[in-house]
């Protein structure tokens, strides 16, 4: 069965089309800079931090989702945002699928048992000093959450279908540093997604689905 004839916004889809578009790690990286040309030079610097997030696509009947959680409003940096499980990588961790998965059920409580490591995006450059690999993953349906209310203040599910669809990829704006910065935006019911997670999903719809 070809990616054509897979039903869409299916996990069995979302594998396929992830191996399919398999390739060499890029030296152009994704991110902030992308809709903000003029504020390259402060985005993509020697002195970035790694970081890896996993994106988490869920196998449920009929239609996918994705797992996504709102950080915890007393967090130092981005506290309240909605993001991706993951975060730095530390100095003992082999690989950043290691990193996403470690980072994952540190903050979640979702098992590497229940996931399976389909791919990774180039690596995605924010505005906050972070290199960002953005590891692509199908969830077995049959976890159980554990919030790690340090970190997590909740966790959700988005259906696939709506976070690929370029209808609601809003793009939006703000003044920064005196000078307005673009960015994209999902709002999904009452939650915002935007921001680098939303710039991430736009990247999985630009390289797996366009």
């Amino acid at each position: 069965m070809t990616i054509d004839t897979l039903p869409r916004f299916t996990a069995a889809d979302f594998r396929r089309r992830a191996a399919v578009h398999q390739l060499p790690r890029e030296q152009n990286v994704y991110g902030d800079h992308r809709l903000n040309p003029d504020l390259a030079s402060l985005f993509v610097h020697d002195q970035l931090r790694d970081a890896a997030v996993l994106v988490p696509v869920v196998d449920r009947a009929g239609e996918a989702s994705v797992i996504l959680t709102q950080r915890a409003a007393k967090l130092r940096s981005h506290s309240g945002e909605i993001a991706f499980p993951g975060g730095r990588l530390d100095p003992t961790d082999p690989t950043p699928e290691y990193a996403a998965l470690r980072e994952t059920e540190e903050e979640i409580g979702l098992n590497s048992d229940f996931i399976e490591v389909v791919g990774r995006l180039p690596d995605y450059v924010t505005g906050s000093g972070f290199r960002i690999v953005p590891v692509l993953s199908v969830v077995k349906p049959d976890f159980m959450l554990t919030i790690n209310e340090d970190e997590v203040a909740d966790a959700f599910e988005v259906p696939l279908s709506f976070l690929m669809d370029p209808a609601n990829h809003v793009r939006g704006s703000r003044i920064w540093n005196n000078r307005e910065r673009f960015f994209y935006r999902m709002p999904f019911g009452e939650r915002n997604i935007w921001g680098v997670t939303a710039g991430i999903i736009r990247v999985v719809y630009e390289r797996l689905y366009a």
